[in-house]
């Protein structure tokens, strides 16, 4: 544990759970961020840019391991216009930085359902993650492959609270695959603490599987509000972009299907939501409805 893991994105949701995770069970951690000077980290900041190899290959130097992540299209922060392909070129980005820096052990944040390429017309997020997935193949980097389904963490804002409701495109009775970010944070940290297990794996991670009209109700009770569930008719999700749309219509028709049961046998301590909005996701919520800070 006294080795240092680089993790990229560390000032991103994922990046800053993992970045706790990681100095909690006693590793160094060098937060890599694009402006270290507007950034808050418990670990030390270092300047690295995904648009800059030679900047993540000298922020990694001497580090065992590398936390890699990329936002996807329509993130926030992300500039304008960006787009899958600058997505998947900072993931090659990352990856050939691993490999020209003699990292030990890369662990990759992917999406579930990247595997599926083959079979099915993927989402455009999904099919970014997986190119990336295969570069980190190719380049034969000791590397474990995570894939999360949905965060909880996506219903504590703006994105899915909105006009006193829980509103999304999703449809309010199909069962939709949920994991608490700090789940994922906690497997980030195993793959690194048991690289014998871990390296040369993928694994689909959920936590729970729950309807958005139960996702609704459970926030209601969590919260003491009451906020019904509002599907956001498709049209009008398509006419903020077409990816959205088919990523909506994919999650609606199709979906995710991570065994939740592998998952918790993995972690026996996983969360479910109601365990998240007793934890931290209540709170969360109520900060953000009564316009406080979080």
């Amino acid at each position: 544990m006294d080795k240092t893991i680089a993790v990229v994105g560390a000032t991103g949701t994922q990046g800053r759970a993992v970045t706790a995770r990681l100095l909690a069970d006693g590793w160094r951690v060098r937060a890599l961020t694009r402006d270290p000077a507007r950034a808050e980290s418990p670990a030390p900041l270092v300047r690295a840019d995904m648009e800059d190899v030679g900047s993540l290959v000298a922020a990694m130097d001497g580090a065992h391991g590398v936390f890699s992540v990329q936002p996807t299209v329509g993130s926030p922060g992300t500039p304008p216009g960006f787009g899958a392909d600058d997505e998947v070129r900072w993931g090659v980005n990352v990856a050939e930085a691993a490999r020209a820096a003699g990292v030990g052990h890369l662990v990759f944040s992917s999406v579930a359902g990247a595997g599926r390429h083959a079979t099915e017309v993927l989402p455009v997020n999904l099919v970014s993650k997986h190119r990336i997935e295969r570069h980190v193949a190719d380049l034969g980097l000791p590397a474990t492959v995570l894939r999360p389904v949905s965060f909880m963490e996506n219903f504590t804002g703006g994105y899915a609270l909105r006009g006193g409701t829980v509103s999304t495109g999703l449809a309010p009775h199909v069962p939709q695959q949920l994991i608490a970010v700090d789940d994922v944070a906690a497997f980030v940290a195993t793959a690194f603490a048991e690289p014998h297990e871990w390296i040369g794996r993928a694994e689909d991670l959920a936590g729970d599987e729950v309807t958005p009209v139960g996702i609704a109700a459970a926030i209601s009770a969590a919260t003491g509000r009451e906020l019904p569930y509002e599907q956001v008719p498709i049209e009008a999700v398509r006419q903020i972009g077409e990816d959205f749309a088919h990523a909506n219509e994919w999650l609606n028709e199709r979906g995710y299907r991570a065994d939740v049961a592998a998952t918790r046998r993995l972690r026996p301590d996983l969360l479910d939501l109601r365990a998240w909005l007793a934890a931290t996701g209540a709170a969360l919520i109520t900060a953000f409805l009564d316009g406080r800070p979080r």
